[in-house]
């Protein structure tokens, strides 16, 4: 399968080559540079692509450039043993995470948006701001998803400078105390 336009074939095609081996060419003639490797996944924003290539040493990552892409190329699928290395390779964060610190951070982020006069209602164990946003486990910047990217510029900067819920000094206090 050959996919011509990539930066406007959508996320859709891009989940579609996902945990394959692709071949990328990127870059105009006469630069032309072909790389070849598991694609484990695409940026949303840039449409960058990460390849991954297994080696008996490790692994080496190679990130194409969105703008570069030109064409991407399935070669093969992974069969059950490569796609689970493909899942293992950046395991979630949450994984680290007891469900009793999501559930904390969950509440925190909802109730700092709140503060904010931001609409946002918890569905199970994600966040929905205002119909248009969804916040993913563990809760960060980094977790938001929209296909509106002026609402999500402006949730992300926002949960980006969110107080730390567990530091010891009170944002709203001054320092200053009255011995009336």
């Amino acid at each position: 399968m050959m996919q011509c336009g990539w930066l406007h074939s959508g996320p859709q095609l891009w989940l579609r080559c996902v945990h394959r081996e692709v071949r990328v060419k990127a870059g105009k003639e006469p630069r032309v540079e072909e790389h070849r490797g598991w694609l484990l996944t695409v940026d949303p924003v840039s449409h960058s692509v990460v390849l991954v290539n297994f080696r008996e040493d490790g692994a080496s990552v190679c990130v194409v450039m969105g703008h570069t892409v030109e064409h991407v190329e399935v070669l093969r699928e992974a069969d059950r043993e490569m796609a689970e290395r493909l899942r293992c390779f950046l395991p979630p964060k949450t994984l680290s995470l007891d469900p009793e610190e999501l559930r904390r951070r969950r509440s925190s982020v909802c109730r700092w948006l709140q503060k904010n006069r931001v609409p946002v209602e918890e569905d199970g164990n994600e966040l929905r701001v205002a119909g248009a946003l969804t916040i993913k486990a563990p809760y960060g910047p980094e977790d938001c998803c929209s296909s509106n990217q002026i609402i999500l510029d402006r949730i992300q900067r926002l949960i980006q400078v969110q107080p730390d819920p567990h530091s010891e000094t009170d944002p709203g206090r001054t320092g200053i105390t009255s011995n009336n």
